[in-house]
């Protein structure tokens, strides 16, 4: 199965995801043994590590029947949910994906409602929500995360991201300028800055964006591509070449680099064409008998000559001829 790079960013963003502590809620577990939640809770993380992440959320949800009132198993079997939409998304499961998307916003929610100071579920159900295109209860959920945990970077990448999917360009720039503040060496927080500079024309600032991305995680491909068509924009064709085609030795398959890259090579072709200087004059030739004889020249030499006959006429006419003298 091919990965496209739409199902390549939700993957790296599911990592985030996971990735994404308890914290709070994890401390304020119940001392002692937990009986059958914890045997479950580890049966599940088990699970999460092998990737079997329907199999986890079972045994998470088994781990809440044993203690329903700890918000920390509701995180839990929300990530669980959230990795296996990630899946279902990477197999073309669009049914699967959304379902396990739900069951997730559903979780974290819960777990908002057990301990709404956490920002940990502001955080999960704001990226759900980010990945099922509800961009704006997003954006809202990921500004109470970062209320309650300011320097949260995977909030304000999330938040960004939220932002471009509402076309609010210059908020995204301050949120991905603010995270790479935080992690200057994340490439990804170029790659979208970048996009936002260049939906705000901002050409130069893209360009910079993408070549600090490249820098930063020189075999992906996108990249290249991406900053190919933003030189394309600025009519800069002869910069834009090189990056498709390094973008297609990285990824032959791509279907949009190729006419990309026939546009600006035809592009640079029409270019110089234009401005190529005009030939030479070729001398004209010196005229020789053959190119007198012209139809014009003739009917003016014909017109000539019996003009002359009519005058020599005309002076003949008035001789008397010489008689001998005799009546005839």
């Amino acid at each position: 199965m091919k990965i496209t790079n739409s199902s390549r960013l939700s993957i790296l963003l599911t990592i985030l995801v996971v990735t994404v502590p308890v914290s709070q809620s994890e401390a304020k577990r119940q001392s002692g043994g937990g009986g059958d939640s914890d045997v479950h809770k580890k049966a599940g993380l088990e699970a999460m590590d092998a990737r079997h992440f329907d199999q986890a959320a079972d045994e998470f949800g088994k781990a809440i029947a044993a203690k329903p009132q700890d918000p920390a198993l509701y995180h839990d079997r929300a990530v669980a949910y959230f990795s296996g939409a990630q899946a279902a998304q990477a197999a073309n499961d669009k049914d699967g994906a959304t379902t396990r998307f739900a069951s997730a916003i559903a979780d974290f929610s819960k777990e908002i409602e057990l301990a709404p100071k956490d920002e940990a579920g502001y955080l999960g159900r704001g990226q759900a929500e980010k990945l099922q295109g509800q961009f704006d209860p997003a954006v809202a959920d990921l500004t109470k995360a970062l209320e309650l945990k300011p320097d949260d970077v995977v909030a304000l990448k999330f938040r960004g991201s939220a932002e471009i999917g509402l076309y609010q360009w210059d908020k995204a720039v301050a949120d991905y300028t603010a995270a790479i503040q935080k992690d200057p060496n994340d490439w990804f927080s170029y790659d979208q800055r970048a996009l936002a500079y260049r939906n705000l024309k901002n050409y130069d600032a893209a360009i910079a964006d993408h070549t600090a991305a490249i820098e930063k995680n020189p075999t992906y491909q996108p990249e290249y591509a991406r900053r190919g068509y933003t030189y394309s924009l600025m009519q800069q064709y002869e910069k834009a070449v090189p990056d498709y085609e390094q973008a297609l030795k990285l990824d032959p398959n791509d279907i949009d680099t190729p006419q990309r890259l026939q546009y600006a090579r035809g592009m640079l072709a029409r270019i110089a064409a234009m401005n190529a200087p005009p030939p030479s004059a070729t001398p004209t030739p010196p005229a020789t008998g053959l190119d007198l004889l012209t139809p014009t020249n003739i009917a003016i030499a014909v017109i000539a000559l019996i003009a002359i006959l009519v005058v020599v006429r005309l002076l003949t006419r008035g001789k008397a001829e010489p008689t001998s003298g005799r009546i005839r």
